[in-house]
């Protein structure tokens, strides 16, 4: 049975549904509006855009954050909107939203690059660093790439081989053409930012080729010292069972420690997989997605059930 076009359907989905959700759902209180501090880093072949919100002087750690493929810093925002009790960098990553197309490839180690220059450029030694899908990919390749620059690291929706992916994935891929989204709302968004207006295509045609040979070592995952959640839906295109491969390589799955009647320390990986979730679901509750990150990123513990002891 040939699987549906995932990835093009994702990306039209994510065009229309995001936007959506952020107009019919109301957002959880939010104690202040930030104002963003627009500003660019340097890289070998141009500049990438971000934005900081709050003051990275304040002593907290900032979270940096790394949107999806063919997403952008706006469509992080119903997250973003969540998070006011520490200072953020959120990226346009290249190909994306204001900082538009680059020269050469579009791999996950570039992006990177990428987001290590950001850190460097905001004058940020270490940050706590959320990704999804792409962005997950990108916030994995920084904490192995540039260990020193992450502390704890949230990844939704990724994958750190091919085989990760539901069968036919790189097939359905290879499918893809710019046409597919002509009209959609995701290109439409793209014209809306982009200063490189004419490189849609290019960048489309990029995007395809970024999961073909992909394949990180595991010794290298579990060498990593940043303590990680990782998020998945439970339909989505990364498989449960690779999920929780990335889990145990990360210091999930302890006997000893899930043998206490509850965890008295943060442990070193988390797990989630969200109900009746596809790989677009899992951005659709930015609520229930704080709701994870935050502590995690706090190191807390769940509290002990009431009535229990």
């Amino acid at each position: 049975m040939r699987l549906p076009l995932l990835t093009a359907a994702a990306a039209l989905a994510l065009a229309t549904a995001l936007p959506a959700t952020a107009q019919t759902q109301p957002a959880a209180p939010v104690a202040s509006v930030q104002v963003a501090r627009a500003d660019s880093a340097p890289v070998e072949d141009g500049e990438v855009r971000y934005f900081v919100h709050g003051d990275l002087g304040s002593g907290r750690t900032p979270l940096l954050v790394l949107h999806g493929a063919f997403m952008s810093s706006d469509a992080m925002k119903p997250l973003t909107d969540l998070i006011t009790d520490r200072p953020m960098i959120v990226v346009d990553q290249r190909g994306h939203g204001r900082t538009g197309d680059l020269p050469g490839p579009i791999t996950y180690e570039t992006l990177a690059d990428d987001a290590a220059a950001v850190l460097a450029d905001a004058d940020v030694a270490k940050a706590d660093v959320f990704g999804y899908s792409m962005g997950a990919g990108a916030a994995l390749q920084l904490a192995l790439r540039h260990p020193e620059r992450v502390d704890h690291l949230v990844v939704a929706s990724v994958s750190f081989n091919e085989a990760g992916n539901l069968p036919g994935f790189s097939e359905q891929m290879a499918q893809i053409t710019p046409e597919v989204f002509a009209g959609s709302a995701m290109e439409r968004e793209f014209m809306r930012l982009t200063p490189t207006p004419q490189a849609f295509a290019s960048v489309v045609d990029k995007i395809k080729v970024m999961d073909r040979g992909q394949d990180w070592p595991a010794e290298d995952i579990r060498a990593l010292t940043s303590p990680t959640l990782i998020i998945i839906g439970d339909h989505d295109i990364v498989r449960p069972e690779h999920a929780i491969e990335l889990y145990r390589l990360r210091g999930g799955g302890d006997t000893a420690r899930a043998s206490q009647p509850f965890l008295t320390e943060a442990p070193p990986a988390r797990l989630a997989i969200l109900p009746g979730a596809s790989h677009i679901d899992v951005f659709g509750d930015p609520a229930l997605l704080a709701a994870m990150i935050l502590p995690f990123l706090d190191d807390q513990t769940r509290p002990t059930p009431p009535g229990f002891f």
